[in-house]
């Protein structure tokens, strides 16, 4: 078959370890000989950003800005093992946090729903989307080691010289405390990313927090989502045939359990964190979750939700079989290809893209998966496949499709 043909370039972001040797693998058996592949290359392995300082990064997210959309392999984000071992300059960011920043994006993760590896919530029949502010809270906080007896207190200085001041707590004895913030300007990114999209998947969206408890804070959150949906979004939701609604944090987790799915559930920075794994461990595996960034004008980064795979990594590096599952970073693929397909009018490329999510599902339909996948599926003899091998029992259903 003739290739298909791009007319833009996706950004591409290769990666670190056993992701980056499977990105590999994946370009030369799924995409190339199929499509006529245009990509702008950035190589964010940890070897590279530490030669550039990290430059590489911030040149790969603004190309992102400048194309569109972009396709990231997991990197990644050394700790003081890492320094040692890459003998870096320094301990360089998380990339995904510098991009996250400059695109000022709302990370979206979804699972990947396939028959055989069943949810451990039974009644989850369609997959639920975490939609997680990627700003502050938390993540950017400032921490004191109390010593001793003291006042602690909050104090705000204004430009114009204005003191606002509370009393946090008095100190009897040695404790902690922990400032943190955010900034309306990123709570309405945040807020504008998920309307839209909700609205591209034409799903509810559900955003809930502890306002009840965070009179202020938590507050703040709810009343910019609020006013925002109100002035621009209501009509459009209505007319889409989707509902946009508030709800306690706890209220929601209740909710969710009862649910069968096929929503976004928005939630603060911390709460995204801890609910997308809980999200992904309950429906299977985060090997088989799939994660979009999305700027609120419309710029996209795809990536799997799962990390570099250190361990079977250093197994490949010794020659040794290992059973990686590749099907969240080969989605990463196809979701970048659909979204170009989408915004550049190339149908065949949106379609090659379903049909190669479609081939993936299938071959573990059929009973050919990772280890991983085996150890939980309800298929009774599945064959467990290596890294390599399952990428290639991927691409024959590919073929087949095609």
């Amino acid at each position: 078959m003739e290739k298909i043909k791009m007319t833009t370039p996706l950004v591409e972001m290769d990666g670190d370890e056993m992701t980056r040797v499977l990105w590999q693998s994946i370009k030369e058996e799924l995409l190339i000989p199929f499509i006529d592949l245009k990509t702008e290359y950035y190589d964010l392995g940890l070897v590279h950003r530490n030669e550039t300082d990290d430059r590489v990064t911030v040149d790969s997210a603004n190309a992102n800005i400048k194309y569109g959309v972009a396709v990231k392999c997991a990197t990644i984000t050394p700790n003081a093992a890492r320094m040692s071992e890459y003998d870096l300059k320094e301990m360089w960011k998380s990339p995904n946090g510098t991009i996250r920043a400059i695109l000022d994006g709302t990370v979206f993760r979804t699972p990947i729903i396939v028959k055989g590896i069943e949810p451990l919530v039974k009644n989850w029949s369609k997959p639920i989307t975490i939609a997680r502010h990627a700003y502050g809270d938390v993540y950017k906080n400032s921490e004191i080691k109390v010593p001793g007896a003291g006042r602690a207190e909050l104090v705000f200085t204004g430009e114009d010289g204005t003191v606002l001041k509370e009393t946090i707590h008095d100190f009897n004895s040695s404790g902690i405390i922990q400032g943190i913030h955010n900034v309306d300007k990123s709570i309405e990114s945040f807020a504008r990313s998920c309307f839209n999209y909700a609205l591209d998947k034409k799903q509810d969206l559900w955003f809930a927090s502890k306002d009840t408890i965070s009179k202020k804070y938590d507050h703040n959150f709810k009343d910019i989502f609020q006013e925002i949906y109100d002035a621009e979004y209501d009509g459009r939701f209505k007319e889409a045939g989707i509902e946009y609604f508030y709800t306690l944090i706890d209220d929601a987790v209740a909710r969710v359990m009862k649910s069968d799915g096929g929503y976004i559930w928005a939630c603060k920075n911390y709460d995204g964190d801890v609910m997308s794994d809980m999200v992904a461990t309950a429906f299977g595996s985060l090997a088989m979750m799939t994660s979009v960034l999305v700027s609120p004008d419309g710029v996209y980064e795809y990536e799997a939700a799962h990390g570099t795979v250190q361990r079977h990594y250093y197994k490949h590096l010794k020659g040794e079989e290992t059973s990686t599952n590749s099907v969240a970073t080969i989605f990463a693929w196809t979701g970048a290809l659909r979204k170009r397909g989408e915004l550049d009018g190339i149908e065949e490329l949106s379609d090659f893209a379903g049909k190669l999510e479609k081939a993936c599902v299938n071959t573990i339909e059929a009973g050919e998966m990772t280890k991983d996948l085996a150890i939980i599926t309800t298929n009774p003899n599945p064959k467990v496949l290596n890294s390599f091998d399952f990428i290639k029992a991927v691409r024959t259903r590919l073929e087949a499709l095609l």
